[in-house]
């Protein structure tokens, strides 16, 4: 049952309600496909649910869409599911949960038994003066990903953009990179990027995949059981072939060229390990880049409280989850992109079972997690984690992807630390892991804290282990273990208990959990 108020109100939330004068059964971060689908199960349950996320409209990365203001007419013509997503949305506005827009999540605690505190900053870049909490019995992170950059030389230039961030562009601002776009990297999305630009009128001379698409025969179950992926596929490559866009795989943009912005850039072949073959390399006229290099979970959150990690076969950091999305940590939930990139299907599927489980925990009622629709939504889950884990695989980074970079590369945007010093560190300083390298040369200690760098920073790291720093040959993790996940004001820091927040034990038993059906 909803747990009632028992402190006194705390400054408004841009939603025009105050967002702790209320104590909630369920506090879910992200208001994407996975928070979405979580807040609505859990509110459909009877459970009092807050959704907090940085964003003014719900939706989250796949489902931008334009401001009012823009006058766009049809905004789904971006989207592949939007119906879906309409549906969903119209579940939240006829339910009773409380949408706190603008708030940028900068940590949880748990402060007792069934009691967490989140914290937050409001306003559009979190800028507004008084911190927000939100009290909870229970939270679910839905917090999604951010795109993986690997460097290479010119990557700096006016014109660069992450693949993601080109289709945001398109959905949220209706408009374009450029007129003459290259799209490069490796993942299925390049695809999606492409064929979106391309409709838009954009000009894309060519998609240049490292990896290619023969790694998904390995897995021809997934395939088989994911028939809607390759319909996908081909729905792209259909566009793509229309608007005569060249696929190039096992090829990569290893050059960029260009003195004010992008104005060209070098294509070369890349063996197996991502390696340029030599004599392979041909210029290609741009005026922006689109690259991207597959997704990286956000877990900052749920690492700062002990959360236990795997890593995926595309070499990120992932939350270990059980049946029911349950992390490692007792009353902490998560759903989509944290568990590992797998889609927006994948996200609201997690998300919704994560809403009855949670549910299920706090109400009592364990018919919610041995249902029909329960075992459905598990049955799903595996259907579509299965493709995940088969399309991760497929698209992984290899180790060679190094031999790119000059050493006046910078690799640290933020702090201008360039390729050459990274490898001073791991070579003649002895740094043979990302946090001895960051110390040495201050990589990873800018404005994003390492998300731009430290995929990069972690390889170059590990160059200098005997076996190349991993089995598999692909990208290592890089650490994902920050104390705060978002800049912020001492102020907001000051308002913390004196205690500060509880550390707990990633290997915690809960003994109340629900049991699998």
């Amino acid at each position: 049952m909803p747990i009632s108020p028992s402190e006194p109100a705390s400054p408004a939330s841009p939603s025009g309600r105050s967002a702790s004068s209320k104590a909630y059964d369920l506090a879910v971060i992200g208001a994407g496909p996975a928070g979405l689908a979580g807040a609505v199960a859990a509110d459909e349950a009877g459970l009092s649910v807050a959704l907090l996320d940085s964003a003014a409209h719900t939706g989250g990365q796949y489902f931008r869409h334009p401001d009012p203001a823009l006058g766009a007419t049809r905004p789904q013509a971006l989207h592949h599911d939007w119906p879906a997503f309409a549906r969903l949305r119209g579940r939240l506005a006829a339910g009773g949960v409380t949408h706190l827009a603008g708030h940028h999540v900068w940590t949880v605690t748990r402060e007792a038994e069934n009691r967490w505190t989140v914290h937050a900053l409001t306003g559009a870049d979190g800028e507004a003066d008084e911190p927000v909490t939100v009290r909870a019995r229970a939270v679910l992170l839905a917090t999604g990903a951010y795109e993986r950059q690997l460097p290479f030389p010119g990557w700096t230039l006016p014109g660069v953009v992450g693949a993601g961030g080109a289709q945001a562009m398109l959905k949220s601002g209706l408009v374009l990179p450029g007129g003459r776009v290259v799209v490069a990297g490796s993942g299925p999305l390049l695809l999606a990027v492409a064929s979106s630009l391309a409709a838009a009128g954009a000009d894309v001379p060519a998609v240049v995949e490292a990896s290619g698409y023969a790694g998904y025969a390995r897995h021809p179950r997934a395939l088989a059981t994911n028939p809607h992926k390759l319909l996908e596929a081909a729905t792209h490559g259909t566009a793509l072939l229309r608007h005569r866009v060249p696929v190039h795989t096992r090829s990569a943009v290893t050059q960029v060229h260009g003195t004010d912005r992008v104005e060209a850039v070098t294509i070369a072949r890349v063996d197996r390990h991502w390696r340029p073959l030599p004599g392979t390399g041909r210029r290609v006229a741009c005026d922006a880049l689109a690259v991207g290099h597959g997704l990286v979970p956000r877990i900052e959150l749920a690492t700062t409280l002990g959360c236990a990690t795997r890593r995926t076969p595309d070499g990120t950091a992932a939350l270990v989850l059980d049946g029911f999305q349950r992390t490692s940590v007792p009353g902490l939930w998560a759903a989509g992109e944290p568990g590992g990139a797998g889609g927006w299907e994948l996200a609201r599927t997690e998300g919704e079972l994560a809403g009855l489980a949670v549910a299920a925990r706090l109400g009592g009622r364990p018919f919610l997690t041995g249902g029909t629709r329960p075992r459905r939504l598990r049955r799903d889950r595996a259907r579509l984690r299965a493709f995940a884990e088969a399309m991760a695989a497929a698209h992984a980074p290899g180790r060679g992807w190094t031999r790119w970079l000059t050493d006046d590369t910078d690799v640290c945007r933020c702090e201008e630390v360039t390729a050459g010093r990274v490898r001073e560190a791991v070579c003649d300083l002895g740094a043979h892991d990302a946090r001895t390298v960051k110390l040495l040369t201050r990589a990873g200690m800018g404005w994003c804290q390492g998300r731009m760098c430290g995929a990069a920073v972690a390889c170059l790291a590990a160059d200098g282990t005997a076996d190349g720093g991993t089995a598999e040959g692909t990208v290592p993790p890089s650490a994902e273990r920050r104390p705060l996940a978002v800049p912020v004001p001492l102020g907001a820091l000051g308002s913390l208990p004196a205690d500060g927040p509880i550390d707990i034990p990633a290997d915690q038993p809960d003994t109340e959990r629900p049991t699998a059906p």
